[in-house]
C-alpha cells in the first residue's frame, strides 16, 4: 500500500483527536489530511499531490517534506505559471519555483467552546445566494472564496434587509474536524456581534455530529486571536503557509 493509499484508508478510521501516519495529528497538515479523509471524493491527484478542484478552493496537498518528485507532480497537477497556496511545506521549492507569499497562522482547537443555534436571523447559505456571497467576501477579504466553495461543508448568514452582511462557514475537513473559515461582517455593521453568533452556531452543528472546530487566525492579528480565545478557543501550534508559483513552460 502506498503512503496515500494507507493516509486514505486511515483518514476514514481514525477517531478525532488521534495521531496520523507516522505519529502526526491529523491537524499538523490539515488540507492533505482533509483530502485523504473525508473531501477524498473532492481530490484532484497526480502522484502523492492532491488538491481542490480550482473553483472550490485554490489549496493545494503534499507531504510536509516533499521531495522532487512531489514539487514536479505539483507543475503538472496545477500547470504553468499558475499560483498555488500550501500549508505546513516548511521545505523550500526547487528552482525554477517563484515563493509568492510566505506566512504564519495560528491554529486554533474549540474543544473547549460551548456552541450555540445563535438565535433568529440566521440563515442557511445556498448555491442561490453564492453571488452575495463572493460580493462580501470580495469587500471584507476574509480568504479565499471561490464560486464552489459552500460545496465544502455548511454556511451560515445574516440578512439586513435584503442584504447579506454576516457570514461564516466550514471548509477543511480532516478526520473528526471541520474548519471554521470565512468569517466576514460588512463593515456597516460590525461591532454587533454578529460574527460571534455564526462561529457558535457552526460550532453547536459540528458538535452535533460528533466531531470538534478548529480554524486559523494569521499571526500578528491579535484582535481575532482575542475574539476566539474569549469563545474558548486555544491555540494549539503555528503552521506556514506559501503561496508558489509554477515555473513556465518556455
Amino acid at each position: 500500500m502506498t503512503e496515500a493509499a494507507a493516509e486514505a484508508d486511515l483518514g476514514r478510521t481514525r477517531p478525532a483527536g488521534s495521531a496520523g501516519p507516522g505519529g502526526h495529528h491529523v491537524l499538523d497538515n490539515p488540507v492533505r489530511s482533509s483530502l485523504c479523509g473525508p473531501h477524498a471524493p473532492f481530490a484532484e491527484r497526480c502522484g502523492d499531490v492532491r488538491r481542490y478542484p480550482p473553483q472550490m478552493s485554490p489549496f493545494a496537498a503534499m507531504p510536509e517534506r516533499p521531495a522532487a518528485a512531489d514539487w514536479a507532480d505539483l507543475g503538472t497537477l496545477a500547470g504553468p505559471g499558475v499560483v498555488v497556496p500550501l500549508a505546513a511545506v516548511e521545505t523550500p521549492p526547487p528552482a525554477g519555483w517563484e515563493v509568492v507569499l510566505r506566512g504564519t497562522g495560528v491554529q486554533m482547537t474549540g474543544e473547549g467552546v460551548a456552541g450555540s443555534p445563535g438565535g433568529s436571523g440566521i440563515v442557511r447559505l445556498t448555491a442561490a445566494d453564492v453571488p452575495e456571497m463572493l460580493a462580501l467576501t470580495a469587500r471584507t477579504n476574509p480568504g479565499p472564496f471561490l464560486p464552489r466553495t459552500i460545496e465544502l461543508g455548511t454556511f451560515l448568514g445574516i440578512r439586513r434587509g435584503n442584504r447579506l452582511v454576516a457570514m461564516a462557514g466550514e471548509r477543511v475537513h480532516p478526520p473528526g474536524w471541520t474548519e471554521i473559515s470565512g468569517v466576514c461582517t460588512d463593515a456597516a455593521y460590525r461591532g454587533q456581534g454578529l460574527a460571534t453568533r455564526l462561529v457558535l452556531a457552526l460550532t453547536a452543528g459540528i458538535a452535533a455530529r460528533g466531531e470538534l472546530p478548529f480554524l486559523h487566525v494569521t499571526a500578528g492579528n491579535d484582535t481575532a486571536l482575542r475574539l476566539y480565545e474569549a469563545l474558548g478557543f486555544r491555540a494549539r501550534r503555528t503552521l506556514t503557509f506559501t503561496i508558489v508559483r509554477v515555473p513556465d513552460v518556455a
